[in-house]
């Protein structure tokens, strides 16, 4: 059966579009990257396959037209002259999200009734209703986007951000969302075949992202999208089938060396708790640790850590001594490589060296950096797992 393809994109944090796009060639599609999303096209295959792997995206958006429109007539006709009925069965329900920028249409309470009011002309024409549409059905989310007085019309296949991949059961007080994580672990360019550590680990999302990873384990394969239940656009058993390809490429038989490390046990066992959630009692090991206290023998390692910022859990004289700490116990490690998510702008100083590079990343509204020191790798050394 030949699906139809549609106009897609992957929508992202800022900052990393780049590596939702390097994703998405690894997967091999064509993208455009650009800012806070990646376009592409494909088939609800291709959405459900996307949905699964993804893990630096937060939504996959089928894109159902996109028009320039300065007024709200304008808004009505170009809605209405789309193919609603291609996407939404007579019974669906459809709430309309909406959002403008530097627009003439600024009022999104008016921007979303008049979308909302133009798809529901569209379906009662075609589908010949007299009485008002029953919206009894399964949910196509909808979201109408105005910038620059450019609209851009999505239906959103996801439902629950990608970000919620399912095992985390708890988290601490300032919790890194899935896909940053992820982002993180990406951006150390870590191997598998290397000993990884986060020292400061709280509920354990970033060890827990990084043994995904090293297994190939799909991130959104122990949870549900909204395009599972859209029946009128996906024939019989292609999810279950793309869900099979995707539990078949995992590889559960790759040895990990990761560890995670906090100050506070109640941390510690929250990381576990989500550790066992994810199907890796294994595969990561957890342990009540002071920052200062960690040692290694271990060669061509990568750290990873999402310190506390001052504006987030601690006050700034604690979170400065706890840098000078990473700083005099990870310089002497020459082979690793250490990977430090800040919003404190004077990390560098307090470290006591200046980064190999710095990239910006937004933990959600929080501008913050990733320093990165980069380890000279010796060659001749293989890692021993304890």
């Amino acid at each position: 059966m030949i699906l139809q393809k549609y106009q897609l994109m992957a929508t992202a944090a800022a900052g990393i579009e780049a590596l939702v796009g390097k994703e998405l060639r690894q997967l091999g599609y064509e993208a455009k990257v650009e800012n806070g999303r990646v376009r592409f096209t494909g088939d609800m295959r291709d959405i459900l396959t996307t949905n699964l792997w993804l893990r630096t995206a937060d939504r996959i958006k089928i894109i159902v037209g996109e028009f320039p429109a300065r007024t709200f007539d304008e808004l009505f006709e170009n809605t209405t002259a789309l193919p609603w009925e291609e996407f939404l069965p007579v019974d669906a329900e459809f709430p309309v999200e909406g959002r403008s920028h530097h627009s003439q249409l600024h009022n999104v309470p008016s921007v979303q009734a008049i979308v909302k009011k133009a798809i529901v002309q569209r379906l009662s024409r075609v589908y010949h209703r007299r009485t008002r549409l029953p919206e009894t059905g399964n949910l196509f989310p909808l979201e109408v986007a105005i910038n620059k007085d450019q609209v851009m019309l999505t239906l959103d296949t996801t439902g629950e951000s990608l970000f919620k991949r399912g095992y985390r059961k708890n988290k601490g007080g300032a919790p890194l969302k899935e896909n940053m994580a992820a982002a993180l672990v990406m951006l150390a360019h870590w191997f598998p075949d290397n000993p990884f550590v986060d020292p400061v680990c709280g509920s354990g999302t970033i060890p827990i992202e990084a043994a995904l990873l090293g297994h190939n384990i799909a991130p959104g394969i122990n949870r549900a999208f909204a395009c599972e239940q859209w029946v009128n656009l996906t024939p019989a058993g292609l999810f279950d089938d793309v869900r099979d390809e995707a539990d078949d490429k995992a590889d559960y038989d790759v040895k990990l060396d990761i560890h995670g490390y906090d100050i506070d046990q109640n941390m510690v066992e929250i990381a576990e708790e989500n550790c066992r959630a994810a199907g890796l009692t294994h595969d990561i090991t957890f342990k009540q640790l002071a920052l200062k206290d960690w040692r290694t023998d271990k060669c061509n390692g990568v750290i990873v850590a999402n310190p506390p910022y001052g504006e987030r859990l601690s006050d700034h004289a604690a979170v400065h001594e706890l840098y000078r700490q990473m700083g005099e116990l990870y310089r002497p490690l020459t082979t690793w490589s250490k990977y430090i998510l800040t919003a404190d702008l004077e990390f560098e100083k307090y470290y006591g060296a200046k980064a190999t590079k710095r990239r910006k990343l937004y933990n959600g509204a929080l501008r913050t950096d990733l320093f990165q020191f980069w380890g000279h790798k010796d060659r001749s050394k293989f890692r021993t797992v304890r």
